[in-house]
């Protein structure tokens, strides 16, 4: 694309923008991508939006906590604590750990705080714990909810990754250390790679707040990023609505002048005549203006279902309305609901002090919305083609930090998946006794990707831009273990 080709399409979208169509650049971005046209108008040429093999799933829920769960308090609890609760981790038989990036066994470091004091004192655990299910497995009882469906969830107690600090939310989601250059997120990748399922709706939202890195697509261009939105029917989108004061009569009036302006282009300009097209297609955006308020009206669904999301509860209402909103997406055909929880630079979650009452509080937020997310999605067939993912950065620490709570810990955590062709009612990988290291089948966090990739009918590695190198390990493997 030349630099008159660049200045129309700009001059274009500044028309558009003010002719009251609302959603800036964030629509045409996509509709430009789908035709070919890149953030530097050169273009990727995104896949042609079949999978590469028959999909398990259609759609992803992706549930992150932010901050940092502590795995032995939630979904990999760990008796040995209470054991040994006081002690330094050298005085314990784990002082020699399996290192799972060096594939090694490496001795603990012991490290002492101001005061001269073993900051990797044992901790022991702040709540108990119970089995649940059928299949018996064990998970905290500040999680009794996600209990009741143990039955559908595949747990994974061996993940790792290498940023000890809050920058692994990036990592999380991409693959790549905070401090490598930026590369796309999976959401992107599932975005680029599968498209759209219904023109009418953004195919990749998120919920719930972002920092460090609010961007996904990066070098696969702003139409690859996260649609961020919001349960507020009457402002859901940022930028949804017109600048000015427009009817639909006038809005309708504003996209046949455009419609008019492009058809002389075309005659003009006859080697702009595909990306004329795509800008002709900006009608798009009106119907989104529409459809995105459609779906979080709750007033169309029944007070049962309601309740089982937990809107009678002030504490687990607004989670249940993005869960609710979520699988009301699901249903029309969004690909990536990408939902975010715990406020704060570095997220709720993360609790160097008071982990028992801040764990507590923020479990009984997620607890009962999430389990009514699974239950909801299985009463209504969903769940066998939506594959809902629930993650965090990192964990916390076997010792303490201060006198109640625990410290970012990278070696060994747990997430879980179900639905969309994903195994029930198992646990795969394992922590060592302390929940120090990943000692079983451990995996770095792009082998979820994979996974997920996998069930959607993805292969990772087809997923490449020229001039853009992907380490092996960006790719992960998928964990043929929990594949039913």
């Amino acid at each position: 694309m030349n630099d008159p080709d660049i200045a129309r399409m700009m001059a274009r979208r500044r028309f558009l923008h003010q002719a009251g169509l609302g959603f800036g650049s964030l629509a045409l971005n996509a509709m430009l991508a789908r035709d070919g046209f890149g953030a530097d108008g050169s273009g990727y040429i995104a896949p042609n939006g079949h999978p590469n093999f028959a999909p398990k799933a259609k759609s992803v829920i992706w549930l992150f906590m932010r901050g940092g769960v502590s795995h032995m308090e939630s979904f990999d609890p760990k008796p040995a604590l209470n054991q040994y609760a006081g002690k330094s981790i050298a005085e314990t038989p784990y002082a020699s750990v399996l290192d799972p990036d060096k594939r090694k066994h490496v001795r603990v470091v012991v490290v002492n705080d101001a005061n001269g004091q073993q900051r990797n004192t044992i901790y022991p655990l702040q709540v108990g714990y119970r089995k649940y299910g059928k299949s018996g497995i064990e998970l905290s009882d500040w999680f009794p909810h996600i209990g009741s469906c143990v039955d559908d969830l595949a747990v994974v107690r061996s993940m790792w990754t290498t940023d000890d600090n809050h920058g692994a939310q990036v990592q999380f989601h991409s693959g790549r250390h905070m401090l490598d250059p930026r590369s796309p997120t999976i959401g992107a990748w599932v975005n680029y790679g599968l498209g759209t399922l219904n023109e009418n709706l953004p195919q990749f939202i998120n919920m719930g707040p972002r920092f460090f890195d609010p961007r996904d697509g990066h070098y696969l261009g702003p139409a690859y990023d996260a649609v961020k939105l919001k349960v507020d029917p009457k402002n859901p989108l940022d930028y949804a609505k017109p600048e000015s004061e427009f009817g639909a009569e006038e809005q309708k009036l504003g996209f046949s002048l455009v419609n008019r302006l492009n058809r002389l282009s075309t005659t003009r300009y006859p080697g702009d005549a595909a990306l004329e097209a795509r800008i002709k297609s900006y009608e798009l955006a009106y119907r989104m203006q529409s459809a995105v308020p459609d779906v979080i009206d709750f007033n169309q669904e029944s007070e049962a279902t309601k309740t089982l999301y937990g809107f009678d509860r002030k504490e687990t209402r607004p989670f249940g309305e993005q869960l609710l909103a979520a699988r009301r997406f699901v249903e029309r055909g969004v690909r990536f609901i990408q939902i975010m929880h715990g406020d704060g630079a570095a997220g709720a979650w993360d609790q160097h002090s008071k982990l028992k009452a801040e764990h507590s509080r923020l479990a009984m937020q997620v607890d009962q919305p999430i389990a009514g997310l699974l239950k909801d999605l299985k009463q209504r067939g969903l769940l066998e083609e939506t594959l809902v993912v629930f993650g965090t950065e990192f964990g916390r620490t076997p010792g303490s930090q201060g006198a109640d709570g625990r410290d970012h810990h990278p070696y060994g955590f747990s997430v879980w998946m179900a639905g969309g062709g994903i195994k029930g009612g198992l646990v795969h990988g394992a922590t060592d006794e302390l929940g120090f290291h990943a000692v079983e089948h451990p995996h770095y966090v792009t082998d979820l990707h994979a996974t997920l990739l996998h069930q959607m009918g993805l292969h990772a590695h087809h997923l490449e831009v020229p001039g853009h190198k992907r380490l092996e390990r960006d790719f992960g493997e998928a964990i043929r273990e929990i594949i039913a």
